[in-house]
């Protein structure tokens, strides 16, 4: 299957210090792929070096077939960060408008967004009313403008109830089965599970890569934390 993203011997060092010290992996379009790892592996760092705001020290970074922070990448790449992007004293219709101008995107889709993130009967409410869950979803309809063929999600469930979270994979798979590759980071090990494939991280480092099973398999054990330990144990 095709790439969406190869990543060969990224080193990233940020005043003096490794942040990344050597990282190669590939990602498959038209899938989920998780990283996980606890915080402070570097999950964050490597998602701002794929969307091109992250200088690197050496390495190179395709996506979609360009280096990574190409102008031609701008509009096919959705980007959640962990905060979320929007402007509090704007209604959701508002912000996805505002987006969407500044994006160079049509607002023709903006209705269609904000019910595909089930907002749309939140249309007219300012933002800063939302709740937390709420503003994640917005957050995710902006980086949906344009219909982007890849979407980089920091942490999108973070701080979310269970239900929420629930509701936001399901919508993540929905994105999928529509030919859209997601790379989602999160420190929550149970939802590595819900994911096509992982890339397990530590200290910057590539523990693992495969499918939920296959790393099951490779360590004997049937939960993800307890694989995640058994990886670093044999290092």
């Amino acid at each position: 299957m095709p790439s969406s993203i190869c990543v060969t011997k990224l080193r990233i060092v940020r005043s003096g210090k490794v942040i990344v010290p050597e990282l190669s992996f590939e990602i498959e379009k038209g899938r989920i792929t998780g990283i996980l790892g606890p915080s402070g592996s570097g999950k964050t760092t490597i998602f701002r070096s794929l969307v091109g705001v992250q200088e690197i020290t050496s390495g190179e970074i395709l996506v979609l077939d360009l280096i990574a922070g190409s102008k031609l990448l701008r509009n096919r790449i959705g980007y959640l960060t962990q905060s979320a992007s929007i402007y509090p004293d704007l209604t959701c219709l508002e912000n996805l408008k505002y987006f969407a101008k500044v994006l160079g995107t049509s607002q023709i889709s903006v209705e269609e967004i904000l019910d595909l993130v089930d907002l749309g009967k939140n249309r007219n409410q300012l933002a800063a009313s939302l709740s937390g869950g709420e503003r994640t979803r917005l957050a995710l309809a902006t980086a949906l403008l344009g219909k982007p063929d890849l979407l980089v999600l920091d942490e999108p469930t973070v701080g979310l109830d269970p239900l929420l979270r629930i509701e936001l994979w399901g919508l993540f798979h929905r994105l999928a089965d529509e030919g859209k590759t997601l790379l989602i980071s999160s420190h929550v090990m149970d939802e590595a599970d819900r994911c096509d494939s992982l890339l397990l991280l530590r200290d910057g480092a590539l523990l693992a890569q495969g499918t939920p099973s296959e790393l099951k398999a490779r360590t004997g054990k049937e939960e993800m934390e307890e694989v995640f330990i058994s990886l670093v144990a044999d290092q």
